[in-house]
């Protein structure tokens, strides 16, 4: 765990591997809903990137848990009605109110120029704040509810967050990727730090660095945003310990989802 001691710091190799230092935020809860022993909280994390919300979808004492990044422009209160469900069968469940997604979270839309800019002049480009919040997030859940398992998943664009950030923290129980893909190390095109800030970014590039810890990949063959040979693709660069699979459906998480997530949550707990 991470001190408030520790300064807030990144480190990116010329190849485009990132590594962070992240002072552990402060968080306040408020209670939502409760539904039987399911209970919605509201989180606000405090850290030296700004204020962040989440929503918290939990039982008093999960089996397991997840930090979860939506795709663009869904905030963290879309997930509630679905994730309920894993409250019941035992799973905690943090969503990430996701910077510039268009929730309670102030930001912009995705703009890796910007971001790039940012990267240039030594600041955080918000894309590694982003992370950080996974990262911090992640921590909370360990902090709170002790050593069960926390898995990172993310949907879309979510889901490159949510990969780099499993990359990072070793302390995170594995990576699920729901319509999601890499970059394809398309940073190789460019030179010097424009092709290092662009590398930190690829799940191509970083996530091979999940593994032993598993990865799942979940993709439909109709997907009409992100073809499935690019899901595919990415399980392959994630190596052996990775899982591919494909669902009926279009772009991002259904019910069908939701169950093959909660059935290997469960065989990871018995394995």
């Amino acid at each position: 765990m991470q001190s408030q001691s520790v300064k807030p710091a990144y480190q990116v190799s010329d190849d485009g591997i990132l590594t962070m230092q992240i002072p552990h935020g402060v968080v306040v809860n408020k209670t939502l809903e409760t539904e039987g022993n399911v209970t919605v909280e509201e989180l606000t994390f405090t850290n030296f990137g700004g204020n962040v919300s989440a929503v918290l979808i939990a039982p008093e004492h999960p089996k397991e848990g997840a930090v979860w990044a939506p795709g663009a422009g869904v905030p963290a209160s879309g997930h509630i009605g679905h994730l309920l469900e894993y409250g019941r069968q035992g799973y905690a469940v943090l969503v990430v109110d996701v910077r510039g997604n268009g929730g309670n979270t102030s930001g912009y839309p995705l703009n890796l120029e910007k971001d790039y800019g940012k990267f240039s002049a030594g600041e955080w480009p918000q894309i590694y704040l982003i992370i950080a919040d996974m990262i911090d997030a992640e921590r909370y859940l360990h902090e709170r509810y002790g050593l069960i398992p926390i898995w990172m998943i993310g949907e879309s664009n979510g889901g490159r967050y949510a990969a780099v950030a499993a990359a990072i923290d070793n302390e995170s129980a594995g990576y699920v990727g729901i319509s999601t893909s890499g970059f394809e190390r398309q940073g190789d095109q460019y030179q010097g730090s424009a092709r290092s800030f662009l590398l930190s970014i690829d799940p191509d590039v970083m996530g091979p660095r999940i593994a032993p810890r598993p990865s799942l990949i979940f993709h439909a063959p109709k997907d009409p945003i992100i073809p499935i040979d690019l899901g595919e693709k990415l399980a392959t660069t994630l190596g052996k310990s990775a899982q591919f699979f494909t669902f009926n459906g279009t772009h991002g998480f259904n019910d069908e989802v939701d169950q093959t997530l909660r059935d290997q949550f469960q065989k990871y707990l018995n394995n």
